[in-house]
């Protein structure tokens, strides 16, 4: 539209974010747009286990419905280009890890992770971060942009700062906060996933986004609580539902600081790596697979035996820690006479 406010990218400060009528309202409007966009991607091949009744998690979050919650953006086209806005809060505020740990967490949106943005190779991602934490923070975004966007320099508190760039190369990236000691400031929850497609899409599947993080909860630069998806051991009390004999693919990411690695297992079943998320063809097959941290890949499997199997890294003591959760495979309910 002629008239839309465009906004230019770089720093804000306050006053003129609120006096573009920004702040506040506007967080979290790629959420209006991600149902529809979902529902114009979604195959009918494709089915989609209902999820099970919980109460709702210790931090107010459902792992449960984030695992399949991409943020494709509010999307707009400018001068014949699709751009896809995205509008983030950091924020500072305590979750409850389990029935005896509560952990202060700096995070965007009131969640840890972070949103799972998402875009078609190409398009033109525009993120307006407001921090309202109370401490200087960033967001640094894998894959390849222009310098002044790289989120290398810290956004104060009660500013605002515009990302712009091109959503390149195709593949499964991240992004965090980069001010320093960046290994606080992600352990503490500043970081998410981001998912570029391919102009080919992949073969329609059951999508699922699993991040491993660890929680450093008495600050002696050790890691005592891990998790799949924010919360300790959700997975294992809560199992996550898959159709049996479909496709499942995994967007899985390793986020776990002061641990040098950690591998993702799968029980009772192997498992197609693309590398990265670069390639439509698998690299290999395996049931487990070593990560460093920021390291993440797409898998893909589909299990033919209903019942309840198992995921974790094969490093017991992050496992027992935690990080630990079931696939429940189910079959389609009986047809209707």
């Amino acid at each position: 539209m002629a008239d839309r406010f465009v906004l230019k990218p770089g720093r804000w400060n306050r006053r003129a974010f609120l006096t573009a009528g920004l702040a506040g309202a506007g967080i979290g409007a790629g959420a209006i747009a991600l149902n529809g966009l979902n529902r114009s991607r979604a195959s009918p091949r494709v089915t989609v286990p209902p999820i099970p009744a919980t109460e709702a998690a210790p931090a107010g979050i459902n792992p449960l419905t984030f695992l399949r919650q991409f943020d494709y953006g509010t999307v707009t086209r400018e001068n014949g280009r699709t751009v896809r806005e995205f509008r983030v809060e950091a924020r500072t505020s305590a979750i409850k890890l389990n029935k005896a740990t509560s952990f202060i967490t700096w995070n965007l949106n009131g969640q840890v992770p972070a949103p799972t943005f998402r875009a078609m190779e190409g398009d033109l991602i525009r993120v307006i971060f407001y921090n309202r934490a109370g401490h200087s923070h960033s967001l640094h975004f894998h894959g390849v942009h222009p310098a002044q966007m790289d989120g290398v320099r810290p956004v104060r508190n009660s500013s605002v700062f515009i990302y712009e760039f091109e959503a390149a190369p195709s593949g499964v990236h991240l992004y965090h906060c980069h001010v320093a000691p960046v290994t606080r400031h992600i352990g503490k929850g500043l970081y998410g996933m981001f998912i570029v497609d391919p102009p080919t899409p992949r073969p329609p599947a059951d999508e699922m986004v699993l991040i491993m993080a660890g929680y450093d909860v008495n600050d002696d630069r050790k890691n005592e609580l891990y998790a799949f998806n924010g919360i300790p051991d959700f997975y294992m009390e809560h199992p996550i539902p898959i159709q049996q004999d479909q496709l499942v693919r995994l967007y899985v990411l390793n986020m776990i600081e002061f641990d040098a690695a950690a591998t993702f297992h799968l029980h009772a079943n192997m498992f197609r790596v693309f590398r990265t998320g670069r390639s439509l063809q698998p690299d290999e097959e395996t049931d487990v697979i070593t990560m460093g941290t920021a390291e993440r890949h797409i898998l893909e499997f589909s299990y033919h035996h209903l019942g309840k199997f198992m995921f974790h890294p094969h490093q017991d003591a992050i496992a027992e820690a935690g990080c630990m959760g079931m696939f429940e495979v189910i079959g389609s309910p009986p047809a209707k006479s």
